[in-house]
């Protein structure tokens, strides 16, 4: 699907208020936090972008309701990649494609990770393939913009508080993000 800078802003105007399946908070809310999260921590405006945008592909599929629950995987990572990569190029879409995979080494790697996930999350980390295998965790590991792909996961992970609400100007502050990160 072919989208510009006004379809993206355009696509969280009218699905933006979809809600995740249990986790309390908005698709907006969940970009919005992450983007937040991105930006306090220091991340370059590009990764805060791959934040905010992380999963415009579930806004993408049309699909209005958790489609985990129906044990469909949307794909929403490569949808957003296709869309992303020829507004933002790679250090945008390549996070943004990889954060599944990150959530699938996390779980691989780190004990207890799993057990930290919300539901939706382990609902699709099945559907996604499980956890990595330790060849696939190399392989992984080693792409270019993994490192940037888990610390994208970390604030998906930390980014579903139903008590923190985006600001008025939220859009804007997207909009002008969008503007300053160019491929």
């Amino acid at each position: 699907m072919e989208i510009d800078r006004d379809g993206i802003a355009a696509l969280f105007a009218a699905r933006g208020r979809l809600a995740y399946d249990g986790e309390g908070i908005t698709q907006w809310q969940h970009a919005w936090q992450c983007g937040e999260l991105a930006r306090r921590a220091g991340a370059s405006p590009p990764l805060q972008l791959a934040a905010w945008l992380h999963d415009l592909g579930h806004l993408m599929t049309g699909l209005v309701d958790t489609p985990t629950l129906r044990g469909h995987d949307d794909r929403h990572e490569a949808l957003a990649e296709q869309a992303l990569q020829p507004l933002f190029g790679p250090a945008v879409a390549r996070p943004v494609a990889l954060h599944v995979q990150a959530k699938r080494y996390l779980v691989a790697t780190r004990p207890g990770y799993r057990e930290r996930l919300s539901a939706d999350s382990v609902r699709s980390l099945a559907l996604q393939g499980g956890p990595m295998t330790p060849q696939d965790c190399e392989e992984f590991a080693q792409q270019d913009h993994a490192q940037d792909a888990l610390r994208l996961r970390a604030w998906d992970d930390l980014g579903k508080r139903p008590d923190w609400q985006p600001p008025p100007d939220a859009a804007a502050a997207l909009r002008a993000l969008m503007r300053a990160v160019s491929p």
